[in-house]
């Protein structure tokens, strides 16, 4: 579906307007929740003519949505600059499965970043080799690793930045051109940034994708996942989401809706309290690493400073030395940060960082560390006050 007349408007207007037309909300300000697995048509002539018009808009079977799913696929659209489209899917891990289903097929070789989301590597290391896929990983600090890994049968490369543990910032731009000399399609997981961050199609990237479970749900109460390009990948996309069978609940959309028209200042306080935790982390001496691009100085923060225009709350920090027990002794000493995967919610998390069992071509610790730096956590910043979050960090490091 084209855009509608909020393309023009700037970010934080077409959060608010985006999706709204007025044949989708009536009288309201929020479109209602469309239950519906059957749609009707008026007569035989518009029951034949239904499935020629494969659109979001036409009514043809609640599998293709309603105005509820339609109003957020487009204002996700809206807010993706380059994007002709935007599918919808049941889970984050559901949307890079359909991306990827999209565009590989046996025989294929796909490219993943080394720093990927754990699923993202399981995906490849399983779903997609039981279809005859085969996987590779690269460095995600080194274009001339990915360069290297391509041969005749490469078809698609996966990238994602930061890296969801260890916050590596990888040179998009650059991957992607040479993904697109060499032929790849470019699928980026921009979950961490969203588009308001980093415009990834506009950076060059060919299929962006997020977890909406995260900061556009923005209350850790949904699942879902979402999927954008521009006109020739998003009718691929639309084809293998609908050969799948691949719906979301109109219930859970309007939840996503919900959310996104927050996700602008939420993303600001979170970065702001992120920074200034992140800051006081960096100053700590239990402390050897504090992985968090947006924090000058930090690993990342000039490539992140160039092409990103906004963050999130979610970065890592490694200890100085120390163990398991010890790390689990100041996660359990914490009483604001739940304990718990996902983020993007809300609510401030904390999971351990122990990436080395996963990594394929790059190790953790990284060379020119401290081999007895290796135990870190990852911490997603909600919007409590940063300074109550200090003090909770302050009595997980009296119990180290």
């Amino acid at each position: 579906m084209a855009k509608g007349p909020n393309d023009k408007q700037n970010i934080a207007t077409r959060l608010v307007s985006a999706g709204r037309r007025p044949e989708w909300t009536g009288p309201v300000v929020n479109p209602p929740i469309w239950r519906a697995s059957t749609h009707l048509y008026p007569d035989m002539a518009a029951l034949k003519d239904g499935p020629r018009r494969n659109e979001d808009g036409r009514f043809f079977y609640g599998r293709r949505g309603a105005p509820t799913q339609w109003a957020l696929a487009e204002a996700l659209t809206e807010i993706e600059p380059g994007a002709a489209g935007t599918i919808l899917y049941p889970s984050g891990v559901a949307a890079l499965a359909g991306a990827l289903m999209a565009v590989l097929k046996a025989g294929d070789v796909l490219l993943i970043t080394d720093n990927a989301y754990d699923p993202t590597r399981a995906m490849g290391l399983g779903l997609l080799t039981d279809f005859g896929v085969e996987t590779r990983f690269f460095d995600p600090l080194d274009p001339a690793s990915l360069e290297a890994a391509i041969c005749e049968r490469s078809r698609a490369v996966l990238l994602e930045a930061p890296g969801s543990l260890t916050m590596e910032v990888q040179d998009v731009p650059a991957l992607a051109t040479i993904a697109r000399r060499h032929g790849l399609v470019s699928v980026f997981d921009n979950t961490w940034a969203s588009p308001l961050g980093f415009p990834a199609l506009e950076r060059g990237v060919d299929i962006t994708v997020m977890s909406l479970s995260k900061h556009v749900g923005g209350h850790s109460d949904l699942m879902m996942g979402a999927a954008s390009a521009g006109e020739k990948y998003y009718a691929l996309l639309r084809k293998r989401a609908q050969q799948l069978g691949q719906v979301v609940s109109p219930d859970d959309a309007a939840l996503a809706l919900r959310g996104l028209r927050t996700l602008g200042i939420r993303l600001k306080q979170e970065t702001s309290s992120a920074l200034q935790i992140a800051e006081w982390l960096r100053a700590r001496p239990e402390v050897a690493q504090v992985l968090c691009p947006i924090l000058p100085g930090a690993p990342g923060h000039e490539i992140w400073a160039r092409d990103f225009t906004g963050g999130c709350g979610l970065f890592s920090f490694v200890f100085k030395g120390g163990d398991a027990q010890a790390r689990a002794r100041f996660v359990d000493a914490l009483t604001l940060f739940g304990i718990g995967y996902s983020w993007g919610g809300y609510e401030s998390l904390v999971v351990p960082v122990d990436p080395a069992p996963i990594r394929a071509v790059t190790p953790w610790p990284p060379a020119g560390w401290d081999p007895a730096d290796r135990f870190g956590l990852r911490l997603a910043i909600g919007l409590e006050d940063p300074r109550d979050l200090i003090a909770d960090l302050e009595r997980g490091f009296a119990a180290l």
